[in-house]
């Protein structure tokens, strides 16, 4: 089994920063994808950032160049940093992974985190 346990969201005024951290634990064979989900009240579930493979990123067009991903393998955890936040941006942000479990044959087992909210005034 795999756990993400997601921290650092909170309450910020518009032009602020947060990075929110996602820590993993568990065993897998080998990780897809790893990345940030958002979802704002009343809408889906939006990609925001990720990792593909190691180290291919796709970022969400509305949060290029504000936002970036990054991790840490050693600690197993993924890291949102957060720049210039806009009211749009609020939403709860959701840690995501795709792993292969035993082997690259595997098929894709996918978790997420609790989520943690990000809340942008304006």
């Amino acid at each position: 089994q795999v756990r993400l346990v997601e921290s650092g969201g909170g309450l910020v005024q518009a032009g602020g920063s947060l990075r929110l951290s996602c820590a993993t634990s568990g065993s897998w064979f080998s990780i897809d994808s790893m990345g940030w989900y958002r979802q704002a009240r009343g809408n889906q579930r939006e990609l925001v950032a990720v990792f593909i493979g190691d180290s291919r990123t796709n970022y969400a067009a509305s949060v290029k160049g504000r936002f970036t991903i990054s991790r840490d393998n050693a600690k197993n955890t993924v890291y949102l940093q957060m720049n210039s936040l806009k009211f749009e941006d609020t939403a709860v942000y959701y840690c995501y992974t795709g792993v292969r479990l035993r082997s690259l044959l595997s098929p894709r087992s996918e978790y997420w985190g609790q989520g943690t909210q990000v809340t942008v005034s304006s």
